[in-house]
């Protein structure tokens, strides 16, 4: 018991060392020339641009449900002039991010690392690195340099689509006055609040890029192989962005 207990230990320290090596690795070649400025731009469309239906939905109706949830609960309070504040409060701070930074996740996530997976049991990296190219900064960098600046405006977007339904439901299904929703939400947002929620969406970023381009590089057995290591990589992205949007919660919560 005590040998298999190590040994899982092991394999589980080698496997986070391999992680860590991998991701310094990678922001180093995002940082070192030759720059991939059109390959870079490439991905910031099918990251950001094409992501925006699914943002946009998912967004939308999280902002619709959390003002009438909100709505519904604080009325017997008689507060329901708060819903506007609470909601964008809401959005800015946690849901906005987090939200796209999962759904995204799930969309672009496995997009890479199913990409990079076939590239690498068709041995298209080793060759790659055999004609002198560096497969990191060819492939990995432009990837993870489009992701990091890709989420926050996708997060700013998501931000002011769910207040933008929060504000149908307020004032078209609870019947608030739209006048008190958006002055109520001036009153209470600081700038404070969206630029600590903007903040983590850094992070989330790095987070999905990297995982995603980890996952595709370990790629191996084939079509299965992609498929496993796809479903991995989306897993342990949604983990990763939990896990750290609670550290980062907290740590800003001690900085206030």
């Amino acid at each position: 018991m005590i040998i298999f207990a190590l040994e899982n230990l092991r394999n589980a320290l080698e496997i986070t060392g391999t992680i860590v090596i991998f991701f310094f690795r990678a922001i180093i070649a995002a940082m070192k020339p030759p720059f991939r400025w059109r390959l870079t731009l490439e991905q910031m469309v099918i990251i950001g641009v094409r992501s925006l239906p699914i943002v946009s939905i998912t967004s939308l109706f999280t902002g619709m449900v959390l003002a009438f949830q909100t709505a519904y609960q604080i009325n017997r309070f008689g507060a329901e002039i708060y819903v506007g504040g609470i909601v964008a409060m809401s959005m800015f701070r946690e849901l906005g991010p987090v939200l796209t930074a999962i759904v995204v996740a799930g969309r672009v996530g496995a997009g890479i690392t199913a990409e990079l997976g076939s590239m690498k049991v068709t041995e298209q990296i080793d060759a790659m690195s055999s004609m002198g190219v560096d497969p990191l900064n060819y492939l990995v960098a432009p990837r993870f340099v489009a992701t990091v600046l890709m989420i926050p405006v996708l997060s700013v977007y998501a931000d002011f689509i769910g207040y933008f339904g929060g504000f149908i439901v307020g004032v078209f299904k609870v019947g608030l006055n739209a006048g008190q929703f958006i002055d109520r939400t001036i009153q209470i947002v600081a700038p404070r609040d969206i630029t600590t929620g903007l903040a983590k969406t850094f992070v989330f970023g790095a987070i999905i890029s990297l995982v995603g381009c980890f996952m595709g590089f370990r790629s191996k057995g084939g079509a299965s192989g992609v498929g496993q290591a796809t479903t991995a990589a989306v897993v342990l992205a949604s983990i990763l962005i939990l896990v750290a949007d609670y550290f980062m919660t907290s740590i800003i919560y001690l900085m206030e």
